[in-house]
């Protein structure tokens, strides 16, 4: 490919909220884009949309060969690897502890915990020797989207709180791991943000109405895709490591 990117980013959970406002903040600022989700209809839409700065993969991002083909797609389309990474692919359980449908708890766990480590690890295995020799130069990073629910503990969304706990851990370990390699690790914790994450967790109208009586307006998608946007752009030797991101009248959690 003849066209040199200025970045190429991976990211998951393309198709819809977070995910799918980062793509296209990345893609107005002229980067390749390769993104993945389970709907196919709407990453082909995408590809033509976007098309030459947008590749989809289709699949679950906790399958090896989805990740596999999310890293080889990136030098396949544009022609240099990803040095962006972000892993925001996720879904939601509301509840308290005594409370929460524990019927839908391994399938959360897969999705907020075991893909997400997946696909740091192999963002660190394609990153971190090839960052070595590129810092300062160049930057390299990857970004983990949790949640103001993972830091705070709260009744409404305990369970999820806990999964997103240990992608928080997860993440400031591989940022000590990463640090001498020059690849930057950072979390992004978003406050109440309308996405599709509130049907996927169970929260019926009144909940989301009365979160937006309590801490309305409430975040849109492109304010995380913004904070991510900036992350990214700080020079090679400026880390901004953590993010939380709150509606401003939202106090808790």
């Amino acid at each position: 490919m003849s066209k040199k990117f200025p970045r190429v980013a991976i990211v998951t959970g393309a198709t819809s909220g977070i995910g799918e406002a980062t793509a296209k903040k990345f893609i107005d600022s002229g980067f390749g884009i390769v993104g993945s989700g389970r709907n196919q209809s709407r990453l082909e839409m995408m590809e033509k949309k976007f098309k030459p700065n947008f590749s989809a993969v289709v699949g679950d991002a906790a399958d090896e060969v989805v990740l596999d083909r999310l890293f080889s797609m990136a030098a396949e389309r544009f022609g240099q690897p990803a040095d962006i990474v972000v892993v925001n692919a996720g879904r939601g359980l509301g509840g308290s502890v005594k409370d929460a449908d524990l019927s839908e708890l391994e399938e959360m766990i897969q999705v907020n915990v075991t893909a997400a480590l997946k696909l740091m690890q192999w963002a660190a295995r394609n990153m971190e020797d090839r960052q070595k020799s590129r810092f300062p130069d160049a930057a390299a990073d990857i970004v983990v989207i949790g949640s103001v629910a993972g830091r705070h503990v709260s009744e409404f969304s305990t369970v999820y709180g806990a999964s997103k706990a240990a992608v928080h851990a997860l993440t400031e370990g591989l940022r000590r791991e990463l640090s001498s390699s020059g690849v930057r690790v950072s979390l992004v914790e978003p406050g109440a943000c309308l996405t599709g994450f509130q049907s996927s967790a169970g929260y019926g109208d009144d909940t989301i109405q009365t979160m937006v009586e309590q801490f309305g307006p409430l975040l849109d998608v492109i304010d995380i895709a913004n904070t991510i946007h900036y992350i990214i752009s700080q020079p090679p030797q400026v880390h901004l490591c953590n993010a939380v991101v709150r509606p401003t009248r939202m106090n808790y959690p």
